[in-house]
């Protein structure tokens, strides 16, 4: 039976968040808090989406037209508790069918248990079904009172509960699956006589049970599925368990993970089988990682594609493309538009940006490669400078294939550097070089004799030079 219609609720303030970002928009594991939510509601594939939006609506919003554009949004201007804004959703909506509404900062949530929760919703033919773990900590959560038929009476909110009803560790997940004709019934009997003066969605309950509503509780195995966020520690808590989870269907796939605990990898990441992730390494964003692909110790990746068999060794790397058996690092920094093609290589403490680095080509150590295309089969000599910069404009340099550029060179763009021409170390290059051709721009050196005697008396260079100075008076 398909799903008609989910409601998430998004619209509290979080203010134990302590922060001006909105709390569902918090990142964790490559998405916000209502991305992973969303994630999950999108494997039951339901019909539509309302998301219910309050406190920073505008960033909310916006956040869910760029992650998931299909969604509607309601406003909740004050804030009068679940049932009030689950009301207000019903409203502009003309559901039929199943309802499942569910809470936007629970984002260890899978559409596997949802899934589960509709299930059984469907096969006992309930008016409402709520999804319910034991937890073993239950302080903060709604208690399950269940009827001596193991049905479900009530949901009692900790606040409001007595002594033995707080001993309960069956606690309320947030999630619930409704006949929406008969919520739409009974949302609005709802009262607010309750500590906190507000609607609660979890009476609904009881008025649907009283109504002769057939209530069940679906127990889920794994408590940490229903584990909401409300301040930086638990949000923290969620990160390090989503790592977990991650991690642990990783290996189960064939990565290897030498150092789970410190490596980080997206859930919009891509990972194949036989990849090596180093301790200290994180994968975000929507990189993918070919077959045997080495990655770390201590690297970042976000937005990157890497080949199989490439290597990517104590490094950064944003927006870039490393081919296959491509070797990059230790201390290298690849930033957007960066493109290495098989077997190159980008070595110790070299930065490129927009640029793009032919097969078998290498750039071995202290340069900066920007603004570039290079060849295949050239070498691009130490401390190598690509002047793109004017102070106004970005220009463009061509190296062509097999080039060797001699170290400590300034390429001053533009330039093109043709196949199979030298340049001379030290030179700074501002002209075209033709095709197996060397270029040479500095100057003839020379050496002006005594200078330090002269211009520096008294240093310990004038000391030491002093000491040549008598020594060849004697010869």
């Amino acid at each position: 039976m398909s799903l008609e219609t989910v409601v998430i609720l998004a619209a509290g303030e979080g203010t134990r968040m302590k922060s001006s970002t909105p709390k569902v928009l918090h990142p964790i594991s490559g998405r916000s808090l209502v991305g992973h939510v969303l994630h999950a509601v999108d494997a039951l594939a339901p019909k539509h989406v309302c998301v219910v939006v309050g406190a920073g609506r505008e960033q909310v919003e916006a956040h869910l037209s760029e992650v998931a554009p299909h969604v509607t949004t309601v406003f909740q201007e004050k804030r009068g508790g679940t049932g009030h804004a689950t009301q207000l959703a019903l409203d502009g909506l003309k559901a039929t069918g199943t309802i499942l509404v569910l809470a936007g900062d629970t984002p260890m949530l899978t559409g596997t248990s949802l899934a589960q929760l509709l299930e059984q919703h469907h096969a006992g033919g309930f008016t409402a079904s709520v999804l319910t773990a034991e937890h073993p900590d239950p302080t903060g959560y709604g208690r399950i009172i269940r009827g001596d038929d193991d049905s479900l009476l009530r949901i009692v909110e900790e606040r409001d509960a007595d002594e033995v009803q707080r001993d309960i560790l069956e606690v309320n997940s947030g999630v619930y699956a409704f006949d929406a004709i008969k919520l739409a019934g009974a949302i609005g009997k709802l009262k607010n006589d309750n500590s906190q003066g507000e609607l609660y969605l979890t009476d609904v309950i009881e008025i649907l049970r009283n109504e002769g509503g057939k209530i069940a509780a679906v127990l889920i195995d794994d408590f940490i599925e229903i584990l909401g966020v409300n301040d930086r520690v638990q949000l923290a808590e969620s990160a390090a368990l989503l790592r977990d989870r991650i991690n642990e269907d990783l290996m189960r796939a064939g990565v290897t993970i030498v150092d789970p605990l410190s490596t980080w990898v997206d859930a919009t990441a891509t990972v194949a089988n036989d990849v090596v992730l180093m301790p200290g390494t994180a994968i975000s964003g929507t990189t993918t990682v070919a077959t045997g692909a080495v990655i770390g110790p201590r690297t970042t990746l976000v937005d990157c594609t890497v080949g199989a068999g490439a290597r990517v060794i104590e490094s950064r790397a944003s927006e870039a493309i490393i081919g296959d058996g491509a070797n990059v690092g230790p201390y290298t920094f690849l930033r957007p538009g960066t493109k290495l093609l098989p077997n190159s290589k980008v070595g110790a403490y070299v930065e490129m940006k927009n640029a793009t680095l032919g097969e078998g080509s290498k750039v071995p150590h202290l340069s900066y490669v920007g603004d570039a295309v290079i060849g295949e089969g050239s070498n691009i000599g130490a401390a190598t400078i690509f002047v793109n910069y004017d102070g106004v404009e970005k220009h463009y340099t061509v190296v062509g294939d097999h080039v060797r550029i001699g170290s400590d060179s300034m390429l001053v763009a533009p330039v093109t550097i043709g196949d199979g021409a030298y340049t001379a170390a030290g030179s700074v290059i501002t002209e075209d070089v033709p095709p197996g051709a060397i270029g040479v721009g500095r100057a003839k050196q020379r050496n002006v004799i005594g200078w330090v005697l002269r211009k520096r008396p008294g240093t310990k260079s004038a000391e030491a030079a002093s000491r040549h100075s008598t020594d060849e008076q004697k010869g």
